[in-house]
């Protein structure tokens, strides 16, 4: 028997919410800056590591104006540990200029204003968007969702946006916020990316009388 990709996202989104009912960000931060901060630092980073630099980072830097007046060899060092430092470093930089340039010191509340900022994708926009305001644009596609959503038969694309457009058709958009997290923590618990027995999954078991 075949599913439409409607119920399957119904009956994987059901089984997600079951087992990761509180499900949520994993950095962190204290304001909205330092939460486009610790976004911007986790790319290829672990969260554990992010909160590790961070924890030592925002006590050093604790004002927008720190990071303005920054010196780009020391903050490198900084933040050496979450990898890609360099191309981090000059974008969180510039993106603290911009925002009191800009912003008046004030994080944008918009996908449109948030993508502006340097380093800042839409990933980043939508999981800014949601912590700092609750409010859900989108559905931030980052490994695990990417992975999982192909895996569950949600998507064929491999491009973040073609991905994060399908799932939205698929997921009602006040599930859209917690979707990733869920994605996330799956991931983690279950599925992880090293090759594992996926048949022991518990979505795997419950798709299993429904082939793609």
């Amino acid at each position: 028997m075949k599913l439409s990709k409607g119920n399957r996202a119904k009956i994987i989104c059901a089984e997600l919410a079951r087992l990761f009912p509180e499900a949520g960000m994993m950095l962190r931060f204290s304001n909205h800056w330092e939460l486009v901060v610790a976004v911007s630092l986790s790319a290829q980073c672990t969260d554990k590591k992010v909160n590790e630099v961070t924890e030592k980072l925002f006590k050093k830097y604790p004002k927008l104006d720190d990071y303005i007046a920054a010196d780009p060899r020391e903050f490198e060092r900084d933040i050496f540990q979450t990898g890609f430092y360099k191309a981090k470093t000059k974008n969180t930089l510039a993106a603290a200029r911009m925002l009191k340039e800009k912003f008046g010191g004030v994080v944008p509340h918009t996908m449109e204003e948030l993508q502006l900022l340097p380093g800042v994708g839409r990933k980043t926009a939508n999981v800014v968007m949601g912590n700092a305001f609750g409010i859900a644009e989108g559905i931030a596609v980052d490994t695990h969702v990417k992975r999982l959503a192909r895996k569950f038969g949600l998507t064929a694309h491999t491009d973040p946006a073609k991905i994060e457009k399908d799932l939205m058709k698929l997921i009602p958009q006040k599930d859209w916020f917690v979707t990733t997290y869920r994605f996330i923590e799956y991931g983690r618990a279950f599925c992880v990316a090293r090759p594992h027995n996926h048949e022991a999954c518990p979505i795997s078991v419950l798709l299993k009388n429904y082939p793609l």
